[in-house]
């Protein structure tokens, strides 16, 4: 499936109307077009922030799970939750990759504070100048683009699809979908995207992905 992320009209003007929702195999911005924006020119003011803030995010995380008695499964871990572990080269080659997905931190009372689900599929798809990330199964699927930021790290924007859901909901239009986060290699074959604040459940989403095979 090709994805093209449809970015928000508040976030660059000169892009055409945004609709609310399309189905699988949306159009709109062309993936090259978003390359050149740039990230910080794409991403609306909530997600700047919430990248900007990516550490105290993983500190709150780490210290909530620890105080609950998950000190262990963090330390099992290893390089995963380790906010200082990236690695050069965050670059994901296309494919088919397994991930699964540990959520840290309740957002609030009766909430989890250390949350791990087991391993979806994903996929890692060349979109002209720039790569997309798709989650292909389970009740939350990232949906997104990956943009150069450092040598060290990436910067996913995309939005979030629910359920049995088979449209996407265009980024920047509901900010409860949209997403942001950082994509980091932490071992040979071994990346990470790690989401700070998303809007549901945590205070930190960390997405493993490994190859499928």
């Amino acid at each position: 499936m090709k994805i093209l992320l449809r970015l928000s009209c508040l976030a660059v003007a000169m892009l055409p109307a945004c609709a609310p929702m399309h189905a699988a195999g949306p159009s709109g911005v062309a993936a090259a077009d978003a390359d050149i924006a740039g990230w910080r020119a794409i991403a609306t003011s909530s997600d700047r922030d919430r990248v900007r803030n990516w550490r105290q995010a993983w500190v709150s995380a780490l210290s909530a799970a620890r105080a609950a008695g998950h000190g262990a499964d963090i330390a099992a871990g290893g390089a995963l939750f380790d906010p200082d572990a990236a690695l050069p080269n965050p670059y994901i080659p296309p494919g088919d990759y397994r991930c699964r997905t540990t959520k840290l931190g309740a957002k609030q009372a009766g909430l989890l504070d250390y949350a791990a689900y087991g391993w979806f599929a994903c996929r890692i798809a060349a979109e002209q100048e720039i790569f997309s990330l798709t989650k292909l199964s389970g009740s939350q699927r990232p949906v997104g683009l990956m943009f150069d930021d450092t040598d060290r790290r990436q910067v996913f924007l995309g939005t979030l699809q629910l359920g049995d859901e088979e449209g996407i909901i265009d980024y920047g239009v509901d900010p409860a979908r949209d997403m942001a986060g950082l994509v980091e290699r932490i071992g040979p074959a071994h990346w990470r995207l790690a989401l700070p604040y998303p809007a549901f459940e945590s205070l930190l989403d960390v997405i493993e992905i490994e190859p499928a095979d």
